[in-house]
């Protein structure tokens, strides 16, 4: 019998190609009917390796889930960008690769993230979900998330709303 390492750690340059492939692999399988496709396949396609370098490169706080040798997944976060709501930090994304979800990584991944910006002094934190995304949502509900804030993005030629779930520190 074997088993698995799991490790949550900083992204590395050497990432970026895994990182690339679990966004593409995720979006597609998330929000194929939500976007547009050609919305979706233009989102897709800009966060290619060399974007997912540069934004290691320039010190984001991305956080890589290895499971064995695979990259099952990836966390971006920081500090809040919705000044009007009271909270320090804020979970830009959090995916899997499809073939990790339901596993109980995403909860790992939203502690190491939570965590961080907590060491970081970031108290609170907010993350947006399309409001359609009834696995983000419920996903966010069963951490204890509470909507606190609304609002709507344009994909193509369609709106989506998109809510703000947060937790206090």
């Amino acid at each position: 019998m074997s088993t698995l390492e799991i490790e949550i750690r900083r992204a590395k340059p050497a990432d970026a190609l895994d990182i690339s492939a679990v966004h593409d692999a995720a979006w597609r399988s998330t929000y194929r009917g939500l976007i547009p496709g050609l919305e979706l396949e233009r989102m897709v396609e800009r966060r290619g390796p060399a974007w997912w370098d540069a934004a290691i490169r320039r010190g984001s706080r991305l956080h890589v889930l290895k499971v064995g040798d695979d990259l099952a997944g990836y966390v971006n976060y920081g500090g809040n960008r919705a000044k009007a709501l009271p909270y320090g930090g804020e979970i830009y994304e959090i995916y899997l690769h499809p073939q990790f979800q339901g596993l109980g990584f995403g909860h790992r991944l939203f502690a190491a993230a939570r965590h961080d910006l907590a060491l970081a002094r970031l108290g609170g934190l907010v993350v947006w979900a399309l409001a359609d995304n009834e696995g983000a949502v419920g996903f966010y509900r069963a951490l204890g998330g509470q909507p606190v804030a609304s609002s709507n993005e344009r994909f193509g030629t369609k709106t989506l709303d998109k809510i703000a779930f947060a937790w206090q520190r």
